[in-house]
């Protein structure tokens, strides 16, 4: 089978090297970095299965194009996409489906915004409705600094249209699990859990980004959690979707938090995580493709098979992300990275200089992946390899899975993804 995966990041590019196993795979547009690159746009390419990874294409209505041209793809059209593309839209579907999620409100202006946050206890959550690149989130204890990003949200200063309507919820605590669901409009089955990182900083300090490391398995996250994440969440929002008229075909992907009263659903957002697609997606040992293909032809096949061990993956990022970047430096050490057992360095913010070496050329630049039989064996095996790179500005979280490679899960500041 051909597949075209779209999409430019570290996730496609995980998903073009596991979906590489078994089947003929182009990427587009892919970036200097990743095998099988082509500038050719999905529109233009012929291929048996099309996969769109980030969320960008999927809410501007990329898939119902492809389909309407009698493709076979893999993601939801715009009308599912809007879960990812209106936060506010996303709650509206959560309370509708009964899914245990966070008191929240939604406003378009400054006075009622307030109102509400004053209702709070000391703990609060500030997202833009639209997208903003991972960044359009602020998790704080300042009432002052939560007000601040409501002017700078609502007056376009900060991201633009994208937060003249935000999402204000109240602030959850709790060791925090993504699960990502394959659907087949009516059915889905999970994928192993991960748990990410979105603090640049370690023990999460500093702003959000689009995540900073994660890792899988998730000692907190058994078989009875995942069949409650399913049971609870993911199929009663496919069902009321289906109420609607939207035939979800793609990947949910469930942003939980465990809270002392139970999981609750923070966010859906309808692609791969990036970089949980980074942990998650290496560990598999079935066939990618076919499960794929199944869930988008709408008859979703058996379900998937992982490994007993490990990953852990570990972002590089370029000097001043997630805010101002320095780009265009030279990538040094990727060679003796990849040749440390275990490793697998996947390409995201990665571009070429005339003299066709790989520089740096967006924010997350690498995310490294080790693997190993233990969740602190993959670790190390990740840091060894983190260590052989370098660029100027260089940065990365030096406390990836720490706490669960020592066996301890200890609460975190709230999930902040966009």
């Amino acid at each position: 089978m051909k597949v075209c995966v779209v999409g430019s990041g570290g996730r496609e590019h995980a998903l073009a090297t596991v979906l590489r196993r078994h089947h003929e795979v182009v990427v587009t547009p892919g970036n200097p970095g990743i095998p099988g690159s082509v500038a050719t746009p999905a529109t233009e390419i012929d291929a048996d299965l099309y996969v769109i990874g980030p969320e960008a294409p999927l809410v501007a209505g990329l898939a119902d194009e492809l389909r309407a041209a009698g493709k076979l793809v893999f993601g939801p059209g715009a009308d599912g996409a809007r879960l990812e593309g209106s936060k506010a839209w996303m709650k509206d579907v959560l309370v509708a489906a009964g899914v245990p999620t966070a008191r929240h409100g939604t406003f378009t202006e400054a006075e009622p915004a307030f109102a509400f946050l004053d209702t709070l206890d000391g703990l609060y959550v500030v997202k833009t409705d639209g997208l903003a690149a991972g960044k359009g989130v602020i998790v704080t204890t300042s009432l002052e600094e939560a007000r601040a990003a409501v002017l700078d949200y609502l007056s376009g200063d900060a991201f633009g249209d994208a937060g003249r309507t935000l999402v204000i919820e109240e602030g959850l605590t709790g060791p925090e699990v993504s699960v990502l669901a394959i659907c087949d409009g009516t059915n889905a089955v999970a994928l192993t859990p991960a748990q990410d990182f979105k603090r640049v900083g370690d023990g999460d300090a500093g702003p959000n980004t689009g995540g900073m490391g994660a890792y899988s398995p998730v000692p907190v996250a058994d078989q009875s959690l995942i069949d409650a994440v399913m049971n609870d969440g993911v199929l009663p929002t496919l069902a009321y979707l289906r109420s609607i008229g939207i035939d979800y075909r793609g990947v949910l992907y469930a942003g939980l938090m465990l809270t002392p009263t139970g999981p609750k659903m923070l966010e859906y957002n309808v692609r791969f995580g990036d970089p949980e697609t980074q942990v998650v997606l290496p560990r598999l040992t079935s066939d990618l493709g076919e499960l794929l293909a199944s869930a988008a032809a709408g008859q979703l096949g058996a379900a998937p098979t992982f490994d007993d061990g490990a990953a852990v993956t570990v972002v590089c990022a370029a000097e001043g992300y997630p805010r101002d970047l320095r780009t265009g430096d030279v990538i040094e050490g990727l060679d003796d990275a990849q040749a440390v057992a275990g490793v697998t360095v996947f390409c995201a913010g990665v571009g070429a200089n005339a003299n066709g070496e790989l520089i740096t050329a967006g924010g997350r630049v690498l995310t490294v992946t080790g693997q190993g039989a233990t969740l602190a064996e993959a670790r190390q095996t990740a840091y060894d390899a983190v260590g052989k790179i370098s660029w100027p500005g260089l940065h990365h979280r030096n406390d990836i899975a720490s706490d669960a490679a020592a066996q301890r899960i200890e609460d975190r500041a709230p999930r902040a993804n966009s």
